[in-house]
């Protein structure tokens, strides 16, 4: 069981090797799943359909993972995430029996670049790049990684596509490539998750890791399970800022 003695404990052994704190973008950074769905609200209205709009934009984040899965899996030549995010929703309104063009296709997709943090975000992590470089690594595209900055607001030292390493994470040379153009070695690097599946593709990659849990969600088992264990973006700077 996890304690508030051993989680500080486990805290300052990192801090003593950590240096750098990696971030995943989508749904760790910036609220992928309430601003997608604040977006898909008047389109699916407009369409007529009578569905939620939070469980459209779960089918199209689901479809979106599991295609990047097979993509990953495959290790060939790496398809685009916005490619990815296009037949995603184009398949989730095929499945709804929504109609659409590829121009409103395009338009859902294109919405990921202007998502906003959670609130909280800003202020834990300026608290923690007093200390530390701090770096996305996102399965993003490099354009839409670039768009994204001046709707986000953080000043990333560095944003990292997998692009760069030719497969979509959790692929073990996402977060090795990662490393290698960070200058450190793999256990230096803290990498931060709101998705099990990161902060496990980190882990069993030999970096360490910390759960962001805001959906309380449990981790499952595997052994490789994050060093810490949080709430939220403000626990983790009060902890290692």
């Amino acid at each position: 069981m996890v304690t508030p003695e051993s989680l500080r404990a486990t805290a300052e052994r990192l801090k003593s090797k950590i240096k750098v704190v990696m971030f995943d973008q989508y749904g760790t950074v910036v609220d992928m799943q309430q601003g997608l769905t604040d977006v898909a609200a008047p389109f699916l209205k407009e369409k007529g359909w009578a569905g939620k709009p939070g469980s459209f934009v779960t089918w199209w984040r689901r479809t979106h993972f599991e295609n990047s899965m097979i993509d990953a899996l495959l290790h060939k030549q790496h398809t685009s995430y916005r490619e990815i995010g296009e037949r995603a929703v184009a398949y989730t309104m095929d499945r709804a029996g929504i109609p659409y063009t590829q121009d409103e296709v395009r338009y859902l997709v294109g919405c990921i670049e202007r998502l906003k943090c959670f609130p909280e975000v800003p202020e834990a992590l300026a608290r923690l790049q007093a200390r530390y470089p701090l770096v996305v690594l996102s399965n993003g595209d490099p354009d839409m990684l670039e768009n994204a900055k001046p709707h986000h607001g953080i000043p990333f030292d560095r944003i990292i596509s997998v692009a760069e390493a030719n497969s979509f994470k959790p692929h073990v040379a996402t977060y090795t490539k990662a490393a290698d153009i960070m200058g450190v070695a793999m256990d230096e690097v803290l990498f931060v998750a709101n998705h099990a599946f990161d902060c496990l593709g980190a882990k069993a990659a030999g970096m360490h890791s910390a759960f962001i849990d805001r959906r309380q969600r449990p981790f499952g088992a595997t052994p490789y399970q994050p060093d810490l264990w949080l709430d939220n973006m403000t626990s983790l700077a009060d902890l290692m800022a």
